[in-house]
């Protein structure tokens, strides 16, 4: 059985995150390291298989294990590297158990983009700033407000301990739909919400849901 890249960094999320995934011989690993052919199809949502930074993943690992006391679930964390642009998937969902990893479309606030490059400039928890901010949350309840369904977070550090009164949340919107990207070569801006398009969003709240990490980040 062959191997790409992105199966080897799969297995070694799922050993970081304390999982008894089965380890791979260097043989078995070596026997294949080709990806298999892209599809000349649509723009798509989401990537199954994604490549998460090591350095991301490690900050990810720490923020885990230094609130395991506020999550009830350990299944299943999001991982967001904000180093990426906004056309590239820079959110991902990594299933602790067996390494799987799928990456997401997200876009990032206007106040950390002031002049719409489709990067992220800098982070800011400040209320009015309309910026994305760094750091742990854990994820609240599901509600339905200006987008239709949503799910509400909690910032677990002093760098996003703002983020109820700034009502940052994970939405959906039609600025965070592939078809912007085509048209404008980057996602649109929120107001510092982790926002998503509607296909994202479905898989986004059913595996990550309440009581789970959410780790945002530059490398």
């Amino acid at each position: 059985m062959a191997y790409s890249r992105r199966h080897i960094l799969g297995a070694g999320a799922a050993a970081l995150f304390g999982s008894s995934a089965k380890a791979q011989t260097l043989a078995e690993i070596v026997a294949g390291l080709k990806d298999p052919p892209l599809a000349p199809a649509k723009r798509r949502a989401v990537t199954v298989n994604a490549d998460v930074n090591p350095r991301l993943l490690a900050r990810a690992r720490k923020a885990f294990d230094a609130n395991r006391h506020n999550l009830l679930y350990h299944d299943t964390i999001g991982i967001t590297d904000f180093s990426r642009a906004s056309r590239e998937p820079r959110f991902f969902l990594l299933d602790t158990a067996s390494g799987r990893i799928s990456g997401h479309l997200v876009c990032h606030g206007r106040g950390s983009d002031p002049n719409h490059s489709g990067w992220l400039d800098h982070f800011s928890n400040e209320v009015g700033s309309a910026a994305s901010s760094a750091g742990a949350y854990v994820t609240g309840d599901y509600y339905y407000g200006k987008y239709g369904r949503a799910m509400r977070l909690h910032g677990l550090e002093r760098r996003n301990c703002n983020a109820e009164a700034r009502a940052i949340v994970v939405h959906s919107a039609w600025y965070a739909e592939p078809e912007v990207i085509d048209e404008q070569g980057k996602l649109g801006r929120s107001e510092g919400c982790f926002t998503f398009s509607q296909a994202s969003l479905r898989e986004v709240l059913a595996r990550l849901g309440p009581g789970r990490l959410l780790f945002a980040d530059k490398v």
